[in-house]
């Protein structure tokens, strides 16, 4: 009996979150471990559509870059990388496409539809929906420490998000879920290469979401005492960096969440992804198991 108890009072702390996030939208970027076990895809396909049965709108973008890299290795083709983007030429573009909107995207449809859901899914460049524009030459340093300029090749970046067919589908009686490959096109109608994280911060922006989450798999922002800290406000952002207690490949993720909070989106949490159902545990739960930026 005292385990049907506890269950009951997991029911009621998500109470007053399902009735606050009942009817707005959630973006959520979807990737790293909990896309490759088979353990974590099978709970967060469960949490999204719990979320949708609840009354919450998910929408899902998600990564691929380790399905991408295992197809470029079987076809012969060598990736290189720069500053954590994909170096991508035409050949390597047709990959990123072929994986990510043919195979990868296609995979997540299933699995949501399988259980129970009803997921659509297309490709950012679909309706023009995102609407990019190449990215810049990048600076950088060769071996002797000379400044040299580097083409990302066809990796762009977000000039404008038409969000219509999204919210159309989120209006839907019929209770769709998107499902986004973050694949963005020109005006001339080429395909661009978007790093997910940046798509789903546009996406969630242009949607004014409620929150944007961000699955990776480090457990959260950890502070000085090697704690989790579980909450931040934005404007202490610059001051962790210039401390030290945010660094590395955690600082462009924080100050991304920064920006899409300065654009409309009201909170932004960096989640472990590793942790089973680690979605509906950051949404319905009060401790959350990542770092909360509002």
């Amino acid at each position: 009996m005292e385990h049907l108890i506890e269950k009951a009072k997991t029911l009621i702390e998500a109470l007053p979150y399902l009735q606050k996030f009942r009817g707005k939208i959630f973006v959520v970027k979807y990737g790293g471990h909990a896309m490759s076990s088979p353990e974590l895809k099978a709970s967060f396909i469960k949490d999204v559509v719990l979320l949708k049965l609840a009354g919450v709108h998910p929408i899902i973008v998600h990564g691929g870059g380790p399905q991408i890299e295992d197809v470029l290795k079987q076809m012969g083709i060598t990736s290189n990388f720069h500053n954590g983007l994909r170096i991508t030429d035409a050949a390597t573009m047709e990959v990123v496409e072929m994986v990510l909107v043919g195979k990868v995207n296609g995979d997540i449809v299933a699995a949501i539809n399988l259980m129970g859901g009803k997921a659509v899914g297309f490709s950012g460049s679909d309706g023009n929906m995102i609407m990019a524009k190449k990215m810049p030459l990048q600076k950088s340093q060769d071996a002797a420490g000379k400044t040299i300029e580097v083409d990302l090749g066809m990796v762009g970046e977000v000039a404008e998000v038409n969000p219509s067919l999204i919210r159309r589908l989120v209006e839907a009686e019929d209770m769709f879920i998107p499902v986004i490959s973050p694949v963005g096109v020109d005006l001339a109608g080429q395909s661009l290469n978007i790093n997910a994280d940046t798509a789903a911060s546009e996406i969630a922006i242009a949607l004014k979401a409620e929150k944007l989450l961000l699955l990776t798999d480090v457990n959260g922002v950890k502070g000085k005492n090697g704690k989790i800290i579980s909450s931040m406000k934005r404007k202490d952002v610059d001051s962790l960096i210039k401390e030290g207690t945010i660094s590395g490949g955690m600082i462009p993720k924080i100050q991304g969440a920064c920006d899409a909070i300065g654009r409309g989106v009201k909170s932004v949490a960096i989640v472990d992804g590793r942790i089973p159902h680690a979605v509906l545990l950051e949404i319905f739960t009060n401790e959350g198991v990542g770092t909360l930026i509002h």
